[in-house]
């Protein structure tokens, strides 16, 4: 009898997520890689992930260490992770069949798998130049990388639509699209609502890293324009970002709460019980937290660039986030019609059940990942 094919995901920061979009990618996707029959590999970085665990729920993780610094910690665990999982290679066990490498600031490592004949499918997500909180050099490597990424790898996989049209009409090159999915498990009881001092429908919810494309201090600064008293909770953090975060933290609303980083049931007791969900991003494709909080039957507030446009669709409302006045206004005109709140979070589940399903997502990369295999 065959052994089943052996999956291996690199370049993200390691399950159990901890972080953000890849992290919960993987997670998703690697459980349920394992219960449809295949065996995978996660490789995680030592400081994400809880000490002495090698496995989890089934998947197998390699845990190595980086350099914990803003330029350094992808591309070093990267490397080494590119190096463990070629010179697996040469041991039937646990050699690999395909590899799914996430940021496309990773494309440089793809020969490394490619040399010793692991089938590479490139996950490269937005249009990582623009961000914001990379410096000259960073976007030099993104842009480099977005070129690389084109010819590099064995497939390149985009996550909307835009994005594939931006690397088909800039780069003449083709990918496959593959979005994020949502599975809602609405918790039983309620534990961070009580802490945070919160009542069920009675607060807005920002979920993101806290960096400058993500927008948190032009959300802080609108705030200050919403009636009432409903709180905001602002959940999320960032590594190398404490001057910024601290800008915008020290003279915000009184109303609007930062607990920090929420992740598993906590989060999903937040997005249950929001009176509506703001999604802030200015750079990237399909985000996950946008999907999660459609998932959920969240009303949307969501700045309206072309990539939330394309998740969110007829949905949510839509403000520009250099315009913070706007999101003020679209808050406002939730809070004095309620039932139009409660008709719109109605309205982003049903669409996310429609478009956004984590075992049709999952089953589109089993397919990408044999056909490389094959």
């Amino acid at each position: 009898m065959s052994r089943p094919r052996h999956f291996a995901l690199l370049g993200s920061r390691g399950i159990p997520n901890r972080y953000g979009g890849y992290e919960t990618l993987m997670e998703e996707l690697g459980v349920r890689l394992v219960e449809a029959g295949y065996r995978v590999t996660v490789y995680c970085r030592s400081h994400s992930t809880p000490r002495g665990l090698r496995e989890y729920r089934g998947v197998r993780l390699v845990v190595l260490p980086t350099l914990r610094t803003k330029y350094f910690d992808t591309p070093v665990h990267t490397l080494l992770s590119a190096l463990h999982a070629a010179f697996s290679r040469l041991r039937t066990e646990t050699r690999y069949d395909a590899v799914l490498l996430v940021n496309s600031a990773n494309a440089i490592f793809v020969p490394l798998l490619r040399l010793a004949g692991i089938p590479v499918a490139l996950h490269v997500d937005g249009i990582e130049k623009r961000r914001a909180k990379w410096g000259p050099v960073g976007r030099f490597v993104y842009a480099a990388s977005e070129r690389l990424a084109c010819w590099l790898p064995t497939a390149l996989v985009t996550d909307a639509e835009v994005i594939r049209r931006h690397y088909l009409e800039r780069y003449g090159a083709p990918s496959t699209a593959i979005t994020y999915g949502v599975e809602p498990a609405p918790p039983q009881t309620l534990e961070v609502l009580p802490s945070l001092g919160l009542e069920p429908g009675k607060y807005f919810l920002y979920v993101s890293r806290f960096e400058p494309e993500n927008n948190p201090h032009r959300v802080v600064e609108a705030y200050r324009s919403v009636i009432g008293d409903l709180p905001l909770v602002m959940v999320g953090g960032a590594p190398y970002a404490n001057r910024f975060i601290t800008g915008f933290q020290e003279d915000a609303d009184p109303r609007i709460l930062f607990p920090g980083p929420i992740y598993g049931a906590g989060y999903r007791e937040l997005l249950s019980h929001a009176f509506a969900y703001i999604q802030a991003t200015e750079v990237g494709g399909t985000h996950p937290a946008l999907v999660e909080a459609m998932g959920y039957g969240c009303c949307l507030a969501v700045n309206g660039t072309p990539e939330n446009r394309e998740v969110a669709g007829g949905v949510a409302r839509y403000f520009d986030a250099e315009r913070p006045s706007s999101l003020a206004e679209v808050l406002n005109g939730l809070l004095e019609d309620p039932e139009e709140a409660f008709r719109r979070g109605r309205e982003a589940a049903k669409r996310a059940r429609e478009l956004y399903s984590w075992p049709a997502v999952c089953a589109q990369y089993a397919e990408l990942l044999n056909g490389m295999a094959r």
